[in-house]
């Protein structure tokens, strides 16, 4: 990383900055560009590794790209608003921000895996049982689960100072 004055080395703090975040933009390899997509997602910690999982259609583009190549990069991020004035630097506009950019090994979750994981992304976006929603675990086995095994991950957060 460039500026290492932004840079977020804390772990817990990274996990924090992921909890918040709605939408997980994954890049599958393709050709001549690569495919970008962007994905609710749920989050769940073993340690110090982190696993994204994400819940989506049978079939598609991503996945007849991930059965080429499991490789994939991620982005996350939350946006604090735009900054303007001398004190942000030579073009006196900037945004507020706190990002998450990472790679890892995208697979499909095993039957096992596949009701915490579709827990950890209702609890991601604070979705509870009650009138409104009900978890039809009977549903489960149909349900394509994708599962990135994150190798590495960075933070970076920009803030302006003010007098």
């Amino acid at each position: 990383m460039r500026r290492k004055d932004r840079e977020i080395t804390d772990h817990a703090r990274i996990i924090q900055v992921m909890k918040r975040c709605e939408v997980c933009h994954v890049a599958f390899f393709d050709t001549p560009y690569p495919y970008v997509v962007p994905m609710t997602f749920g989050l769940l910690e073993y340690g110090e590794r982190v696993t994204l999982y994400f819940h989506g259609a049978k079939s598609g583009h991503k996945h007849d790209l991930l059965r080429r190549n499991p490789h994939v990069a991620f982005c996350m991020e939350l946006t604090h608003g735009q900054v303007t004035g001398p004190e942000v630097g030579a073009c006196e506009c900037t945004m507020e921000f706190d990002s998450v950019c990472g790679t890892g090994i995208m697979e499909y979750a095993l039957e096992g895996e596949k009701i915490p994981a579709l827990r950890a992304m209702l609890e991601h976006y604070h979705i509870k049982e009650g009138e409104q929603y009900h978890f039809h675990e009977e549903l489960v086995p149909g349900m394509e689960i994708l599962k990135l095994a994150v190798h590495d991950m960075t933070g970076k957060r920009r803030e302006v100072k003010r007098g």
